[in-house]
């Protein structure tokens, strides 16, 4: 793919995850191409449904979260990275569960979705690990119950400076107790 549209890809995708992430199926691929810049040929022409343009949505979504944990994994504080995903996760779920709603059936590309949510639950499993060795997360902590938490942070409804509170008081109780 030449790099002008790889490009006008990345904005269709980028794109495509606010305008469905805020108005979930009202959302129109119009409305994306606008977003991004591009016209609605350039967005048939890369997704030739709006399906095929949520799928890759997600798919991009997860990739690039299991980068930065990733990233994080290799430098910096070990804790401090584990908690920076943590927030991240849960702050960017919001927009994954809509797309993710807007699949009826499972997805024609299942096992591009599944491979990408892999790579992220692995990420997030290595940051527990290391932050877990560095002493600075709980060591009786499991990367399910991580999951667990973040899942129940991500459905909450409300106000966001309430939730962001909750994900506060969720990181102090994964912090590594006293006697530990």
């Amino acid at each position: 793919m030449r790099s002008d549209a790889r490009a006008n890809r990345d904005r269709v995708l980028a794109a495509a995850e606010e305008v469905f992430g805020e108005s979930g199926n009202a959302g129109s691929t119009e409305e994306v191409a606008r977003r991004a810049g591009v016209g609605i040929g350039t967005v048939f022409r890369h997704f030739p449904t709006k399906r095929a343009l949520v799928q890759a949505t997600i798919v991009r979504h997860l990739t690039l979260l299991a980068q930065t944990a990733r990233a994080r994994s290799e430098g910096g504080e070990a804790g401090a990275a584990f908690r920076e995903t943590f927030r991240e996760m849960v702050s960017g779920a919001p927009a994954k569960l809509a797309l993710v709603a807007l699949l009826e059936e499972p997805a024609d590309s299942a096992d591009e979705v599944e491979a990408a949510a892999t790579m992220v639950r692995e990420a997030v499993e290595e940051l527990l690990s290391r932050g877990q060795q560095a002493g600075e997360v709980r060591a009786d902590a499991t990367v399910d119950e991580v999951y667990m938490l973040i899942r129940a942070l991500a459905n909450a409804r409300g106000d966001r400076a309430v939730v962001d509170r909750a994900v506060d008081i969720v990181l102090d109780g994964l912090s590594p107790r006293r006697s530990e």
